[in-house]
């Protein structure tokens, strides 16, 4: 059933759950686990049991493994596993904001989904999931910043619509116009040396050049460390997004320059970029449970994941120098990242993403990053420069691909991926070729 309105969505999903324990099986992300933990508050607050599963991919696999007894409430996934889940017995309830194949919606499931509501407004799971708990219960004012965070860790906070504005306004956020560097809360020069978006050459990974240019904005130390981003004044705030701006490209600068939002957690200010990657890091290095608990409040959860994030981040320059340093497969305004072992599978899509917003490729090319999971190989592919204009469609590429060596696949039209067999590897590269050298010949 497709739902044209949030209203007929939760009265439904009350009266199954009567009757039903529920089990919640949410992405792995930081838009994921925000969807997860407002839905385990509110299901706390109904004094109904419940069990949860954070994943990273919902395969045939994983959907065979559900309980069979259970209501099963799908969050950001289940949009483009339809046929699987059709096979099921289960209730299958889903949230989702991601983009659906042309099939028909099975009898078992209930969607959710702002592509398929009248009056269309690009929410990310987490809003839905906010929206959805106020009408289930009548206390769920305070999980507004979960939606935020789901908002932040999709990179979606620069569309405001009308229903994003209502829920900024509930959050109780403090908002500040400013460079967009996270942590914003924290000494500068940590802030900028594992700056990943934007990727600041020689500044990024480099201590030695986040000093000098520190002081080529003019900006010293306070006693013996740098002031956070949010505590520099307008003249401070001006000198170094000019200093960076030497060292970007003029869309690239233009990108990075917004709204800070600053949310109330932990008995302090945090910026909720920085706990969103917080979040994502976690979950990246196979600890999502300490990003759930970090997103109910847990305070041990946030030292933890404090620690883990900065594993993260040494990852992250390592895996960026491991593409700069090795061979790739260069085409037509495409680039095939091939990391087989050298990178981990759930870090290849951030490594994507940060190449796809650099300078190093032109606007329009397609990155295809690849990175091995078991038996398996992770693909993600991004477009630089995020083009809204452009006519190519990655999940639409994605599914073409991924149907001719029975891979699955999923994403947006920017930024896409697919999950296939070790054995096809080679296989899926020359499709990748074929495909984008026809279609560029054909445009």
């Amino acid at each position: 059933m497709i739902f044209n309105s949030f209203e007929d969505f939760q009265i439904l999903f009350l009266k199954i759950i009567l009757n039903k324990k529920v089990h919640i099986v949410s992405h792995f992300d930081t838009d994921g686990i925000s969807s997860a933990a407002i839905f385990s508050k509110t299901l706390e607050r109904l004094n109904k049991q419940f069990s949860m599963k954070i994943i990273k991919q919902l395969d045939k696999e994983e959907i065979n493994n559900f309980p069979k007894d259970r209501l099963i409430l799908l969050l950001d996934l289940g949009s483009g596993s339809l046929d699987y889940l059709s096979e099921l017995d289960n209730e299958i309830f889903i949230i989702d904001h991601h983009e659906l194949p042309n099939k028909e919606i099975p009898d078992n499931v209930n969607i959710l989904n702002p592509h398929l509501m009248p009056e269309y407004e690009d929410l990310c799971t987490a809003e839905l999931a906010f929206l959805v708990s106020k009408l289930l219960t009548k206390d769920s004012k305070d999980l507004s910043h979960l939606a935020i965070l789901g908002m932040i860790g999709d990179t979606m906070e620069k569309g405001i619509g009308k229903i994003r504005n209502k829920i900024i306004k509930e959050s109780d956020v403090q908002i500040k116009k400013g460079l967009l560097i996270y942590p914003s809360t924290r000494p500068l020069d940590k802030a900028l040396e594992y700056s990943s978006r934007p990727f600041i050459p020689n500044v990024t990974g480099n201590s030695k050049g986040t000093y000098e240019l520190l002081k080529e904005a003019g900006i010293e130390k306070t006693g013996k460390f740098y002031k956070s981003l949010i505590e520099l004044d307008e003249r401070e705030m001006k000198n170094l997004v000019t200093t960076i701006a030497l060292r970007l490209s003029a869309k690239e600068s233009s990108q990075y320059i917004g709204n800070l939002y600053l949310l109330k957690m932990f008995n302090r200010l945090e910026d909720a970029r920085e706990l969103s990657a917080i979040i994502n890091a976690c979950s990246k290095m196979d600890n999502p449970e300490i990003s759930l608990l970090l997103c109910l409040g847990n305070s041990e959860a946030r030292k933890k994941a404090e620690r883990i994030y900065l594993k993260y981040r040494q990852h992250i320059i390592t895996g960026l120098r491991y593409i700069d340093q090795n061979n790739k497969i260069i085409g037509r305004e495409y680039v095939i990242i091939n990391a087989k072992d050298q990178i981990k599978d759930t870090l290849i899509g951030t490594l994507a993403s940060i190449i796809s917003f650099s300078a190093i490729y032109k606007e329009g090319t397609i990155i295809i990053a690849m990175a091995y999971n078991n038996d398996k190989i992770k693909v993600s592919t991004r477009m630089v420069g995020r083009n809204p204009k452009s006519t190519r469609n990655l999940k639409e590429l994605m599914e073409s691909i991924s149907s001719d060596i029975e891979g699955e696949f999923g994403g947006h039209k920017e930024a896409a991926g697919c999950l296939i067999k070790k054995e096809d590897e080679e296989k899926f590269i020359e499709l990748v070729k074929r495909k984008l050298e026809y279609e560029l010949i054909k445009v």
